[in-house]
């Protein structure tokens, strides 16, 4: 969204190492793991078990406003304590606190409380006519795709896992007849939920397909999934803020509960640059 609007000379960003690791090594009684920042080249970091060497490439971008370790910091900077130091973190400099970690609300304030300072201030995700189609879709995309792949991955027992899984597929199925007959979720407008979906789906043959088992098919299975997700994907402000590579760093090391030696596999999934052949829908 940041580059969608053309907010991002006016609002800066930092951008965290994709593995997990300590937030406090000195302190062999804190085992907490988060987000960490790091310079490009600087020495590559293993996992929270010891493992694995993940390179600090260029796309790093360190807290060069206060000078933070990890995203912890941050909380703790304003006296947050409680242990789940997430992101994104929309920080403000001059009061020196955290306005808000909740993504789609974030999203809600770069669509329109910033226009004033957007190069793409017509840009509007949430436009009034498509809010009720909008929320009416997502009721069963966000419990059964955002939230179904975790569902998936980390359930603790079979029937858990199996019922995720059926749900999944079913809405991917819905999904895939949806947008065989529309460019977009709600129809010829891209909204909040496109872009939310499109974070799910292009991350699913990479990731989610091989580290949460939701291996029925897969996104390259699905043309009209297909399709969409390269519609989205070759907009120059979603082309610009997906990395492939620390998606896949990041899941893939920063589980050992999942993956122990944090071993990153192969497949990028399809490949996002081929025209999408859905501009005249």
């Amino acid at each position: 969204m940041l580059f969608l609007k053309g907010l991002d000379k006016t609002i800066g960003h930092s951008i965290v190492h994709p593995t997990w690791r300590r937030t406090r090594p000195d302190d062999p009684e804190d085992t907490h793991c988060g987000w960490n920042f790091n310079n490009p080249g600087d020495a590559p970091v293993a996992n929270s078990k010891g493992f694995g060497a993940n390179e600090c490439d260029d796309a790093l971008i360190p807290d060069t406003i206060n000078n933070c370790k990890c995203i912890r910091d941050l909380y703790e900077l304003t006296n947050d304590t409680t242990g789940k130091y997430t992101t994104p973190v929309l920080w403000d400099k001059k009061e020196k606190t955290i306005v808000n970690n909740e993504s789609t609300e974030i999203l809600r304030m770069f669509n329109d409380c910033f226009n004033d300072f957007a190069e793409h201030p017509e840009v509007n995700l949430y436009p009034e006519e498509f809010q009720k189609a909008a929320e009416e879709v997502n009721a069963f995309v966000y419990p059964t795709v955002n939230n179904g792949v975790y569902r998936c991955g980390f359930a603790q027992s079979q029937e858990a896992y199996e019922e995720a899984l059926e749900q999944l597929f079913s809405s991917l199925d819905k999904l895939d007849k949806i947008l065989g007959e529309k460019r977009y979720t709600t129809g010829p407008a891209f909204t909040w939920l496109d872009l939310r979906l499109y974070h799910t789906l292009v991350r699913f043959d990479p990731v989610y397909h091989t580290y949460f088992k939701t291996n029925l098919k897969r996104i390259e299975d699905y043309p009209n999934l297909l399709g969409f997700m390269r519609d989205v994907y070759q907009k120059d402000g979603v082309k610009r803020s997906t990395n492939i590579r620390h998606i896949k760093m990041h899941y893939f090391t920063s589980h050992p509960t999942l993956n122990p030696y944090g071993i990153i596999p192969g497949s990028n999934g399809p490949d996002l640059t081929i025209p999408s052949g859905r501009d005249s829908m």
